[in-house]
């Protein structure tokens, strides 16, 4: 069987909640994740980079972008890389509303 995308979606992130996109794409093959990319963009956090504040993909390794940088990420699956990047784009938002009404 060859490799489908099964996730291609962007979502949009309130104003209200701090703006920015939340990307999603996901391709599997028998089963199984064999390519994903996921990302927040916000150019009100960071301009660099196209405006991604954080996101992981496997197009070399599994890997971190954020804020510009890039380190490579040990992981279990792609569930563990979902969770951390649910985890991690929640708590930018917490702490870039925290600063802005301050």
């Amino acid at each position: 069987m060859a490799e489908i995308k099964i996730i291609d979606q962007s979502l949009m992130v309130s104003r209200k909640r701090g703006n920015g996109t939340l990307r999603y794409e996901v391709w599997l093959d028998n089963g199984v994740v064999t390519r994903y990319n996921l990302a927040y963009i916000n150019h009100l956090i960071f301009s660099g980079d196209n405006g991604r504040v954080i996101g992981y993909d496997n197009r070399h390794g599994h890997h971190r972008h954020f804020k510009g940088t890039f380190e490579l990420v040990d992981t279990t699956g792609f569930e563990e890389i979902e969770q951390r990047f649910e985890q991690e784009w929640t708590m930018v938002l917490e702490e870039y509303n925290a600063q802005r009404n301050r």
